[in-house]
C-alpha cells in the first residue's frame, strides 16, 4: 500500500529576481497618479516658470490695452456716462490738478484691464502648477473650480460695472446738487473708484468657492453654515457700510444682497457635496 508522495515545488518564474526599490519606482506612478516626486528646489524652479508665465502675460495685456488705451477709457466712462444722462444740469468733465494725475489714470486703467483680460490665463497657468500634486479625482474638480472662479469673478466685476457704479455716481450727483456744490471730479479719481467697484465686486463674487473649499477640506460643515446664517448676513452688510463709497442704504444693500444670495447658493452646492460623498461606492 505504497501512497504517492506528492511534491510541491515552487514554480519558477521566467521575471528577473525581485527588486523592491524597481517595483516601487515602477508601481508608484500608475498606483496614485501621480509624478514622480520633486525635490525642494525643483518644486522652486517650477513656482519660478509659474511667475515668470504670469507675469509676461499680464504685462502683455497690459501693452495691449496701454496701446489703445482711448478706447478702454471710453469704456471705463460709461457709468459715469449713464448718470450725467439723468443729471443734465450737473455736467462736467474728468480733469487732472496734477502733473502726475494722468500717470495714475494710465496705471489705473492698464491694471483694471489688465487682470480682467489676463486672468483666464493666469488661472490656467496656477491650475497647471498644482495639478501634479493632486489626484485624479482632484484633478477632475481642478477645471470646473478654475471655470467657476472666472465666471464669478466676471459676474461680480458686470455686476460693479453695470449696477453699483452707476448708481454710485448717480447718489454722488444727487447729494451735491442737494448741498449746492459745484462736481469736479478728478480723473484719477474716478479710474480709482471704478477699479475698486469692479475689481472688488469680482473678488467679493469669490467667497462662494471659498466656503466650498473649507467644505471639501472638512474644516467646515454645512451645519455651521445655516446655524450662522444670521451672522454672516449682518457680516455683509457692516463690510457693505466699510466697502462702498457712499454711506446710503440702497447701495449698501445693493453691495450686500448678491453676496446673501451667493451665500444661499454655497450651501446648496455644499450640501450636494456632502451628501455626495456619503454615498456608498457599489463595486461591480
Amino acid at each position: 500500500m505504497g501512497r504517492g508522495i506528492l511534491l510541491l515545488t515552487p514554480r519558477v518564474s521566467d521575471r528577473p529576481p525581485f527588486d523592491e526599490s524597481a517595483e516601487a519606482e515602477e508601481g508608484a506612478a500608475p498606483a496614485t497618479g501621480r509624478r514622480k516626486a520633486m525635490g525642494f528646489f525643483e518644486h522652486l524652479e517650477d513656482l519660478r516658470l509659474t511667475l515668470i508665465k504670469c507675469v509676461v502675460t499680464f504685462g502683455l495685456f497690459v501693452t495691449l490695452i496701454a496701446y489703445w488705451i482711448d478706447d478702454f477709457a471710453t469704456v471705463l466712462n460709461w457709468p459715469l456716462q449713464q448718470a450725467r444722462a439723468a443729471y443734465p444740469q450737473l455736467k462736467t468733465d474728468l480733469v487732472t490738478n496734477s502733473p502726475m494725475g494722468i500717470f495714475t489714470v494710465v496705471i489705473d486703467i492698464c491694471l483694471i484691464g489688465g487682470l480682467v483680460l489676463s486672468l483666464p490665463f493666469l488661472l490656467y497657468f496656477l491650475g497647471q502648477f498644482v495639478a501634479p500634486a493632486l489626484s485624479k479625482k482632484e484633478k477632475k474638480i481642478l477645471l470646473p473650480a478654475a471655470g467657476a472662479a472666472f465666471l464669478l469673478f466676471l459676474g461680480g466685476a458686470a455686476f460693479g460695472y453695470f449696477l453699483l457704479a452707476p448708481s454710485t455716481i448717480r447718489v454722488a450727483f444727487e447729494l451735491n446738487q442737494m448741498m449746492g456744490y459745484t462736481v469736479l471730479w478728478t480723473a484719477d479719481r474716478y479710474y480709482s473708484l471704478m477699479m475698486w467697484l469692479v475689481l472688488g465686486m469680482g473678488g467679493a463674487f469669490e467667497f462662494p468657492l471659498l466656503i466650498l473649499l473649507l467644505v471639501y477640506l472638512g474644516l467646515l460643515k454645512v451645519g455651521t453654515l445655516r446655524q450662522y446664517r444670521r451672522h454672516a448676513i449682518v457680516v455683509m452688510f457692516i463690510i457693505a457700510a466699510v466697502v462702498t463709497p457712499t454711506p446710503d442704504p440702497f447701495n449698501q444693500a445693493l453691495f450686500a444682497l448678491p453676496l446673501i444670495l451667493l451665500y444661499e447658493v454655497a450651501i446648496l452646492v455644499a450640501a450636494w457635496l456632502t451628501r455626495r460623498r456619503r454615498e456608498p461606492v457599489l463595486e461591480i
